[in-house]
């Protein structure tokens, strides 16, 4: 299908936010039938579990891993992931790594492909450089992610190797989604208290500086549908990913 995002952004009004707050929401970012076959697409695909060891270090586990493992060892992962988050630290949920399935020829056929060459389009580019005001910007990094109840992001920055992420980004295909829910984009200031909670909005695109901290609270055990989100950077370390 031909993917169009909406014409009538005012990318103007959207950086003079950004330049003022930090943060800026835009909603209806693509046409209703290019959202509707992203939030489509995120639903179809083969998701993985991702979350921190105690080393710090990033593990995934595919469905057939973890239908592989024992009761026993599934238990540990999850009091692992359960004493981390405990002590602020670490996340578990759904993922796609959009970028590393693309370049590793994942899923061939599958349709997210198609949607991570969108995000890393001249056109999706130049809104992201102009939002945040950075020419620079030369790739978005991109991942699907879904959150079902007990899924958290506890608070982080998300600074990179090299502070290469000059901004983050979330884009959001959930319908309806209540406060309740739990889910929220939340910022949390020096005190630790809330200083901005978002809803993940449907079609709707929050930018936001990545050093601000920032976590994803837990969604709660009656969410009656998943938290779907692409969710990434906006990075200027050349080269891009793709070439047109």
């Amino acid at each position: 299908m031909e993917f169009r995002i909406n014409r009538k952004l005012d990318l103007a009004a959207f950086a003079k936010t950004y330049a003022e707050q930090g943060i800026v929401q835009i909603t209806n970012l693509f046409d209703e039938d290019t959202a509707d076959h992203i939030e489509a697409t995120l639903l179809s695909l083969p998701w993985r579990l991702v979350s921190q060891n105690d080393e710090k270090r990033n593990v995934m586990f595919s469905a057939e891993q973890l239908r592989a493992m024992s009761s026993a060892e599934r238990a540990e992962l999850e009091a692992g992931i359960r004493k981390r988050a405990a002590e602020n630290f670490g996340y578990a949920y759904l993922t796609y790594p959009m970028i590393q399935a693309a370049m590793s020829r994942w899923d061939r056929d599958h349709p997210i492909h198609q949607i991570t060459m969108l995000l890393n389009s001249p056109s999706f580019i130049a809104i992201a450089r102009e939002i945040i005001n950075c020419p620079d910007v030369v790739k978005v990094d991109a991942q699907a992610s879904n959150y079902r109840p007990g899924n958290f992001l506890t608070r982080h920055v998300d600074d990179g190797q090299k502070l290469e992420r000059r901004a983050a980004y979330t884009i959001g295909f959930s319908r309806r989604w209540e406060p309740d829910w739990g889910g929220l984009l939340m910022f949390v200031d020096d005190n630790k208290d809330i200083s901005r909670a978002y809803l993940p909005r449907f079609n709707t695109l929050t930018v936001f500086d990545g050093l601000r901290l920032h976590s994803v609270s837990a969604v709660s055990a009656f969410a009656p549908v998943p938290r779907l989100s692409v969710v990434g950077w906006f990075r200027d370390d050349a080269p891009a990913y793709f070439t047109a």
